[in-house]
C-alpha cells in the first residue's frame, strides 16, 4: 500500500504524483491541511511539509528525495539518464524549478492568489503578484533556450526535470498565470507532457472556490 499525503495545488506533491504515475505505481491520495500542523501529521514529518509518502513501513518526505528513492527502487521507466553528466543536469534543473522558480514565481503567484485564501491569511500582496508576473517571463525564456538545444529540458529524453517544471507550470496554469503565447517551444513541450497518461489525474484536480480555466485540461489547449 502506497499512500501520499498531499495538497492538490502543490508543485512538490505533483512532482511525486507524476513520478508515481509514470512508473505505474498505484497510490492512495490523502489531502493534508499541513498548515494546521496536526500532531498526527507532525509525527509523520516533523518539518510540517507535504508531500509525505507512506510505503509499507517506510515514511518518506521531501519531494526530490522521494522521487530519487522511487527511481532507485522502481527503475523502470527511467527518469534519469545513465551518465553522470546527464544525472547532474537533471538534478540541477530540478533544483532550479523547486528553488529559483518557486521563489521567483510560484510563491508569488499561486501562494498569494490561492494559498492565502485557503489558509485564512488575508489578501494577496500586489507587489508579490506583480513581481511573480514579471519573473515568469524570464523563466519561460530560459526554458525556451534549453528547448532550442534539446528535445526535453535536460536532454534528449524526458526526465524528472520535465516533471519538476511541469508540476510548477500546471499549478500556475490552473489559475491562468502562464502566457503560453510567449514561447511556442514551451507551449509545445507542455502540450506533449500534459498529454501523457501520468498527467490525467492532475488535470482532473478541482480546488473548491477556484475553478480552473477551460483550457486547463484541454490537451490541445
Amino acid at each position: 500500500m502506497v499512500r501520499l499525503y498531499h495538497v492538490a495545488l502543490s508543485p512538490f506533491c505533483r512532482k511525486v504524483r507524476l513520478t508515481l504515475a509514470e512508473k505505474k505505481i498505484e497510490v492512495e491520495l490523502v489531502e493534508e491541511r499541513y498548515w494546521e500542523q496536526s500532531p498526527d501529521f507532525l509525527r509523520r514529518n516533523p518539518a510540517g511539509k507535504v508531500p509525505v509518502m507512506r510505503w509499507d513501513s517506510r515514511t518518506l518526505s521531501e519531494s526530490q528525495a522521494i522521487c530519487e528513492w522511487l527511481e532507485e527502487t522502481v527503475p523502470q521507466p527511467p527518469l534519469f539518464p545513465r551518465d553522470a553528466d546527464g544525472r547532474y543536469e537533471v538534478r540541477r534543473l530540478c533544483a532550479w524549478f523547486d528553488d529559483k522558480f518557486h521563489e521567483d514565481v510560484t510563491s508569488k503567484l499561486l501562494y498569494e492568489r490561492v494559498n492565502k485564501k485557503v489558509m485564512g491569511l488575508g489578501y494577496p500582496d500586489s507587489k508579490n503578484v506583480k513581481f511573480g508576473a514579471t519573473r515568469i517571463k524570464y523563466h519561460l525564456d530560459y526554458m525556451a533556450w534549453l528547448l532550442d538545444q534539446r528535445r526535453w529540458l535536460a536532454g534528449d529524453q524526458m526526465t524528472l526535470a520535465d516533471f519538476a517544471a511541469a508540476a510548477h507550470l500546471s499549478c500556475l496554469d490552473y489559475i491562468s498565470d502562464v502566457d503560453w503565447n510567449r514561447q511556442p517551444a514551451v507551449r509545445e513541450w507542455y502540450a506533449k507532457i500534459k498529454s501523457r497518461p501520468s498527467f490525467r489525474a492532475i488535470l482532473a484536480d478541482q480546488v473548491p472556490g477556484f475553478p480552473p480555466p477551460a483550457h486547463y485540461a484541454d490537451l490541445d489547449f
